[in-house]
């Protein structure tokens, strides 16, 4: 894979901004072994920064971690404790890119989550969607974006053991990012 992005048809070089109110930032883990839960974080923003030379752009993210929601209030309270993300201590887990590689619509992105104070190599694999017009005149780019983390190397480590064997939480959690961000004028 290399960085092509200049040569593809919608290419715009500028400062991009997320569109709060048309993306979302997901995971979901294995549950009690059967079957998986999903959640999402409600705050967070990203910037991303394209420019002439492709290999030069940049991408980040800062997520609000007390923002997190199952749709369960009580798991969402566990969650926010130190069994999970100490969102008290650490309130905010960021990415910040370290390395972009564009084929056609498909990308790669290396770069550092930070969580819980910890801070990891990680790689988000996806596909750009396009670029676009909205009606008010701004221009528009769509993206989808996921990667898959160990819980355990952030220190995310609590678990419960069943009575059937095994444990409440697998290890392996998946991050979906479904994002529309704004070109600044």
């Amino acid at each position: 894979m290399d960085t092509q992005i200049a040569t593809h048809p919608q290419f715009l070089a500028g400062m991009w901004k997320l569109d709060p109110t048309h993306a979302e930032l997901s995971f979901s883990v294995r549950h009690l072994a059967i079957s998986k839960v999903r959640g999402s974080f409600e705050t967070f923003d990203v910037t991303v920064v394209t420019s002439d030379d492709p290999a030069e752009t940049t991408v980040e993210a800062t997520i609000d971690i007390a923002s997190v929601t199952t749709n369960q209030k009580d798991r969402d309270a566990h969650l926010r404790t130190g069994d999970f993300f100490m969102a008290d201590e650490f309130p905010t887990a960021t990415f910040r890119s370290t390395r972009v590689a564009i084929d056609g619509d498909d990308f790669v992105i290396d770069g550092d989550l930070t969580l819980r104070g910890v801070t990891k190599p990680i790689t988000l694999t996806g596909e750009f969607g396009g670029v676009a017009k909205d009606p008010y005149g701004q221009t528009k780019a769509g993206a989808t974006a996921t990667t898959k983390i160990n819980r355990h190397d952030f220190g995310v480590s609590w678990n419960a053991a069943l009575e059937t064997g095994g444990v409440m939480l697998g290890d392996e959690v998946t991050l979906t990012a479904e994002l529309q961000v704004t070109l600044q004028a």
